[in-house]
């Protein structure tokens, strides 16, 4: 009788496992995401964190329900140096490709540090059926894939700003700098790759066009680390504002250069050195005055946004850093909840399905509010609960990064360094 009744137990136990997976008896197998991008460069590695961040708090809470069963995360990821210079777009891709092949990869989050990079490996992506969402490259050209063949690259989507966005602060920026001390003449400095050479070309022309004088663009190899002759050019010309645009770490040189050299030109741009709470001791001091955009909110703590304050001191006690980067990581901590709200609402990992589910995305989160426009970019603006959201700031004595644009969420208006005049 005892044999008997371990018998009737042991099969009503199993039977418990394959009936009711969800009370835990079993693990389910794990949702397999991937980050594929240059993890040596500062928005690759930083944007890993965010994503793992993410990962480790949806998996404390159980992880992601498909199907009415309870499914972890799984994140695994791969450097494949597509930002290293001489480092071939094809051999990057191969890299990407290996980590789907190799990993089962069912979706991926970041993706490639390069737009060049990013186009080519589109054609890849959508051979796998592979979802992603990027959080780097920013060419508007993957949008424009996007819309020209939507069936062919629906896996492709962008949280994070793309240039054209980034085109529009900037210029709203020099707006709004006009409108406090008169400036009009602008001398531009660019790293040579893709995203920035666009940026520049068009904020030359959009300013241009409204009347502005484009004194000067100077573009520099990635891994050029003297610009004093540019910044000679710029002084000379009698620019009033120096418009770099810069992702590669010797371009916090430019900056220690504009104060030592007192530039008589607000420096107003972006660099990638200049945008985290540690440069300011890295470039000792000598960066009072910049003003600096950060790409996506989150990224720097914006008071008036609560979610961006949350996720920049989530990440800050998880790595025991904050964050330094302007760019990727708010928005790859937000993808990573796209991704798993989208599993949810599609009930299964069919990347059909999973991408049908993130066109209609609606969340509030640390760059803003994020939804997706047709091209699967999201939408960037100056107003968070309507929108994504970018800013900039100014470096002020001290240490302390201020937001001074949009003025939606300023904390407070610019101030010029004393060597700088204003033209009215």
């Amino acid at each position: 009788m005892k044999r008997r009744g371990f018998v009737l137990a042991a099969l009503g136990f199993l039977g418990a496992i394959f009936l009711y997976p969800h009370l835990g008896f079993c693990q389910s197998e794990p949702i397999v995401l991937g980050v594929a991008t240059s993890l040596g460069f500062l928005e690759g590695d930083e944007g890993l964190k965010a994503a793992t961040l993410a990962v480790e708090e949806i998996n404390a809470k159980g992880g992601v329900e498909v199907g009415g069963v309870k499914r972890k995360i799984q994140l695994e990821s791969i450097d494949i140096r597509d930002a290293a210079p001489g480092v071939p777009v094809p051999e990057a891709l191969l890299g990407m490709e290996k980590l789907i092949l190799e990993k089962k990869v069912q979706a991926m989050v970041v993706g490639p540090f390069r737009s060049e990079a990013l186009l080519a490996g589109m054609d890849m992506l959508s051979k796998h059926r592979v979802p992603l969402l990027g959080t780097i490259a920013m060419t508007p050209a993957s949008e424009e894939k996007v819309k020209s063949e939507p069936e062919k690259y629906k896996y492709i989507f962008r949280t994070c700003l793309n240039a054209k966005y980034l085109v529009g602060y900037l210029v709203g920026m020099m707006k709004h700098l006009e409108k406090e001390f008169g400036f009009k003449k602008l001398f531009l400095m660019h790293q040579d790759v893709l995203w920035a050479k666009g940026t520049a070309e068009k904020v030359a022309e959009v300013l241009k066009g409204a009347g502005w004088e484009i004194l000067g663009i100077e573009a520099y190899p990635t891994g050029a680390s003297d610009f004093s002759a540019g910044l000679i050019k710029a002084r000379t010309s009698g620019a009033q504002l120096i418009m770099p645009i810069f992702d590669m770490p010797q371009s916090g040189i430019l900056v220690k250069q504009w104060n030592t050299m007192k530039i008589p030109a607000l420096l107003a741009g972006f660099i990638s050195p200049m945008a985290g709470s540690e440069a300011w001791k890295a470039f000792e001091g000598k960066i009072g005055g910049a003003l600096n955009a950060i790409f996506e909110i989150g990224n720097i703590p914006v008071p008036k946004v609560p979610a961006s304050v949350e996720f920049y001191q989530s990440y800050s006690k998880r790595w025991g850093k904050e964050v330094q980067s302007g760019h990727g990581p708010a928005p790859s901590y937000d993808s990573v909840f796209l991704l798993a709200q989208a599993i949810e609402k599609a009930g299964k990992l069919d990347p059909d399905a999973i991408v049908e589910a993130l066109k209609k995305s609606d969340r509030s989160g640390a760059i803003g509010r994020i939804r997706f426009d047709e091209g699967h970019q999201a939408i960037f603006g100056n107003d968070p609960a309507e929108t994504a959201l970018g800013c900039v700031v100014q470096w002020r004595e001290g240490g302390k990064r201020t937001v001074v644009f949009p003025e939606t969420v300023a904390e407070d208006k610019v101030r010029l360094p004393d060597w700088i005049k204003p033209a009215k």
